[in-house]
């Protein structure tokens, strides 16, 4: 199988390049990704000879690029996103013409390359699109009959996202899945994400920035549990379908923080509170009981305090990647190898 992948130089996009290469089989990659900020082609420099991997500088909104790609390779798993809600917060318009206008230019692309809706395209999005729980029922979660109820312009442009896909399968018989995961963490993770922002900041001898009374739950998944569940609704997921992803592994915020403050041997003084964002979601919690039941896949890596532990050892062993791309210098490596090719 050859696989188009969107996004493919991001956190969970380079973690699935080589968990799937790793996995074994008659798979290869085609990795696109327009390189934005927080696309690194650093994440898989080490692949440049691995004749079972491509990359391809390109934008998702090019409906010939996109068209192209799709016609030479088996199936498609679209993962590029912008997905930083603060983000979205500043400025909603990027997330509109990448994850709405992205996703609509690669449906349309899919449709010119592959009439015959042979092609598996699984569509890569959020657990945000359902909204927010309460605190005090610890009993709800989200299935895939949750009705859909963004809270914020991130959630909003991937609720939009999910139901493009849905049209496409209903109006015109795309052969495509949806997968809806929670929170990810793990290596190559941008760190402007709360955990490797936590703890490259605590390596630097700074304070950890908490927002509000630290009571937000999230349902943490290792970025490898997702990447096995993503392979297997690509092989396995029944046409039309959609699959939430959990770990299993709810958590607060101040309870991850407390956490990775005892891990790295710090204590409360390295809190420093700050104001909320708007809008902030209380609680987000996943039922995962679909893709166990139909597809057999259950987390098997995000279980604490190891999966945290071992998260934590690989930015201690790696300060040259996130040093690199705090301060930024990973852009020169991009000017370096992509900027003439712009």
């Amino acid at each position: 199988m050859k696989i188009l992948l969107t996004g493919g130089c991001g956190f969970i996009g380079s973690n699935f390049v080589r968990f799937a290469l790793g996995a074994g089989g008659d798979l290869s990659i085609v990795n696109l990704d327009a390189l934005t900020y927080s696309g690194n082609p650093e994440n898989l420099a080490d692949l440049g000879d691995d004749n079972r991997y491509r990359f391809v500088k390109g934008d998702i909104r090019d409906l010939d690029l996109m068209a192209e790609l799709i016609g030479e390779c088996d199936a498609v798993v679209h993962m590029a996103a912008e997905s930083h809600v603060d983000r979205s917060i500043i400025d909603a318009r990027p997330f509109i013409q990448t994850n709405v206008l992205g996703t609509q230019t690669l449906l349309d692309a899919l449709r010119r390359a592959d009439p015959g809706n042979d092609k598996r395209f699984v569509h890569v999005s959020t657990d945000e699109v359902y909204g927010s729980l309460p605190l005090d029922r610890p009993d709800l979660l989200f299935t895939e009959d949750t009705p859909t109820d963004p809270k914020s312009p991130y959630a909003a442009s991937k609720a939009a996202s999910d139901f493009l896909v849905r049209a496409a399968v209903h109006t015109f018989g795309v052969n495509a899945c949806i997968t809806n995961c929670s929170n990810n963490f793990g290596p190559y993770q941008f760190p402007e994400k709360v955990i490797p922002l936590f703890v490259t900041n605590l390596i630097e001898g700074k304070k950890v920035p908490l927002y509000g009374d630290g009571l937000n739950v999230r349902d943490w998944l290792h970025v490898d549990d997702h990447c096995e569940a993503i392979l297997a609704v690509l092989e396995r997921g029944e046409r039309g379908r959609t699959y939430n992803i959990g770990g299993n592994n709810e958590r607060s915020n101040i309870d991850l923080t407390h956490q990775i403050l005892a891990i790295m041997g710090f204590g409360d003084e390295m809190i420093q509170p700050v104001k909320d964002r708007p809008g902030h979601d209380r609680r987000y919690a996943i039922d995962a009981g679909r893709i166990e039941r139909e597809l057999g896949w259950t987390p098997s890596r995000s279980a604490w305090p190891l999966a945290l532990r071992e998260t934590i050892a690989w930015y201690k062993d790696n300060p040259q990647w996130w040093r690199r791309v705090k301060s930024g210098a990973y852009r020169a490596y991009y000017e370096q190898q992509y900027g003439s090719k712009a």
